[in-house]
């Protein structure tokens, strides 16, 4: 429920621009909690007036404040940057450094202006008496539901320095990999970008430049037809090519809308799944990465049922996030977690086997990082071949469309020379 008041020390008044506007979260006694905005000369007289209104105030602040606050609050950090917090953070706990001082010396000393301001207002609230988990959930794009389940399971169970220690290498291994993913697909990407941009300047610029002397060859029909088709696709581009350009645009912004929705994105999600050879690497990536979420969940201490959920949303891909909420479905009525993974076809034979041998042994979660990590590393070197078997491939690709080009300018030259 949402209040908005005036008052001076209790009593209203008119007045409204005097006075500051003050923020507040209240319970009523009923147990409700209200959220409203309430003008008074200071938050003494703020309080007063939510106790005359048998309000027991929870948090006052001034308005402004607030609202700056949910500026920054929606501000996001780099992994890196995070990775290297989480660190220095489970390096000061286990030196001693209390958690206040702790996070006062890391917001002093980091250079990031958007941690610096995170950091600023997770510190304000765990001043106040705030869980550091809590806090951090003030902040979604910063820290995810990972990060905040595992540090609350480190607060229950007194563990805060290992478990800030398995988040930062955690927050790093992801880090590598989305990097070395990132490496290996941007020279191919080039090759093809660099050779779609000399093509279309070979038809756009230099084909037509031949053309009258083209036109003689096809007065006396004796124009070869790789000329005709090389001719052909000029004048088309030319023609169309703007067309073509426009429609492109205007594609891509329709599938960027539809990729938004509900079922773009099952649909763009099945996609990426069948797509030949990329679509192997995806689902590998992704089952690690929920492997490995749901093993350092379970290492420290967070409930199978929670961890699936956190799992499930980290995969990145609703096809195999469906699967594993039917699969948390089974496991919340007493079942093994492999049995419906197996059932849902989309986990290989032995992935599910492993984590039904661990089930057995009682050690799923040591078992997960270690798929996890086979996996990845599988991937990589899966990754390191389709890079290495695409380049060459691009290269003749590339290399044969410029012959074909270069052969179709050519090849009226060369017979009239032969004629000659």
């Amino acid at each position: 429920m949402r209040l908005r008041e005036t008052t001076n020390g209790g009593s209203q008044t008119t007045d409204k621009k005097q006075m500051p506007d003050f923020q507040y979260t209240a319970k009523s006694m009923s147990g409700e909690q209200v959220t409203g905005l309430l003008s008074a000369d200071n938050e003494s007289a703020a309080a007063s007036t939510l106790a005359l209104r048998q309000l027991f105030p929870l948090k006052i602040e001034l308005a402004e404040a607030a609202k700056k606050q949910e500026r920054f609050r929606g501000r996001r950090v780099g992994n890196r940057e995070l990775a290297t917090f989480y660190s220095q953070l489970a390096d000061l706990l286990r030196s001693g450094v209390p958690l206040l001082r702790s996070l006062e010396l890391l917001e002093r000393q980091s250079r990031n202006q958007s941690l610096k301001l995170v950091l600023a207002d997770v510190r304000a609230e765990v001043s106040d008496g705030t869980r550091l988990s809590e806090a951090m959930r003030h902040h979604p794009r910063a820290f995810g539901d990972l990060t905040i389940s595992m540090i609350r399971a480190g607060e229950e169970g007194s563990f805060m320095e290992d478990v800030l220690k398995r988040i930062a290498t955690f927050t790093e291994h992801q880090e590598d990999m989305k990097s070395r993913v990132l490496g290996a697909m941007t020279y191919p990407l080039f090759l093809m970008l660099a050779g779609a941009t000399v093509v279309t300047a070979l038809m756009v610029w230099f084909v037509p430049k031949f053309e009258p002397i083209f036109q003689k060859f096809e007065d006396k029909g004796e124009l070869p037809f790789v000329t005709m088709a090389v001719v052909g696709i000029s004048h088309f581009i030319g023609n169309y090519g703007l067309i073509l350009l426009i429609l492109s645009a205007v594609t891509g912004v329709a599938m960027s809308f539809y990729g938004v929705s509900e079922e773009g994105r099952l649909a763009f999600d099945k996609a990426r799944l069948k797509t030949p050879l990329i679509g192997r690497i995806y689902r590998t990536l992704a089952i690690a990465r929920f492997c490995r979420i749901l093993g350092t969940l379970l290492k420290n201490g967070v409930p199978i049922l929670n961890s699936l959920r956190i799992g499930k949303d980290a995969m990145g891909n609703r096809v195999l996030s469906g699967a594993i909420a039917r699969a948390s479905e089974n496991v919340s009525a007493g079942k093994t977690l492999a049995h419906p993974l197996r059932a849902c076809g989309e986990f290989p034979e032995e992935t599910v086997e492993m984590i039904a041998v661990a089930e057995e042994a009682n050690n799923l979660e040591q078992v997960l990082v270690e798929i996890a990590d086979s996996m990845e590393a599988r991937t990589t070197r899966n990754l390191d071949l389709f890079v290495r078997m695409i380049e060459p491939i691009m290269l003749v690709v590339m290399g044969g469309i410029v012959m074909f080009v270069m052969a179709g300018l050519l090849l009226p030259i060369l017979q009239s020379s032969s004629i000659l």
